[in-house]
């Protein structure tokens, strides 16, 4: 979809029409859903994604255009979604076992079956256990493939501020993974000073 579709689909949305409305709807609610379900819950996945779509249909008095990218606009009321059902505490989160959709093709062998849903495991794990920055950045920018500017202006952050994150966290996952018996432990303190 082009920036100026996009942009067009927001602004006929928020205008009451709903074949705008319904193309908007399946064109991010998969990205958000998974977005939401990795910083919150499964079960709270889609409340977040229904929160987010009526917030935009409760803008009918806005013009304006937002700064970026649709994609971007809508993380950022998702993301605000997502930090006030945990007030304001991006630290708390609850345990994902199936937030991401599972492969479509299965294995063909049964210890290939069991080896794969212990790696997928030990990923959802690792992911999980990452302090709240640095999953949310690593889950828009490489889970979902945001582009740094857009994970940019959901996260209310700067573009290097973004970088940093990913780039930390991936290192994070790198040591997780690597280790002996994959990741352990509770998720890393003091997430809030994270960069």
């Amino acid at each position: 979809m082009s920036v100026v579709d996009e942009f067009t689909l927001l602004e006929r949305s928020r205008r009451g029409d709903e074949a705008a409305f319904s193309q908007l709807f399946a064109a991010y609610q998969r990205k958000l859903f998974r977005y939401a379900a990795y910083m919150c819950g499964r079960e709270a996945g889609d409340d977040i994604v229904q929160e987010t779509f009526l917030a935009v249909l409760r803008q009918t008095g806005r013009r304006d255009t937002p700064s970026g990218s649709v994609l971007g606009y809508l993380f950022g009321i998702a993301r605000h979604l997502v930090w006030k059902r945990h007030a304001g505490s991006p630290d708390q989160h609850e345990d994902v076992t199936d937030a991401i959709d599972r492969i479509a093709a299965p294995e063909p062998t049964a210890l290939e079956r069991m080896t794969h849903a212990e790696t997928l495991d030990a990923v959802r794990a690792a992911v999980q256990s990452l302090p709240a920055p640095y999953r949310e950045a690593i889950v828009l920018c490489d889970l979902e493939e945001v582009d740094y500017a857009s994970a940019a202006q959901a996260m209310q952050v700067p573009i290097g501020t973004v970088r940093s994150r990913v780039h930390r966290a991936r290192a994070l996952l790198a040591t997780k993974l690597s280790a002996p018996g994959g990741p352990k432990g509770p998720p890393y303190e003091n997430t809030r000073a994270a960069s």
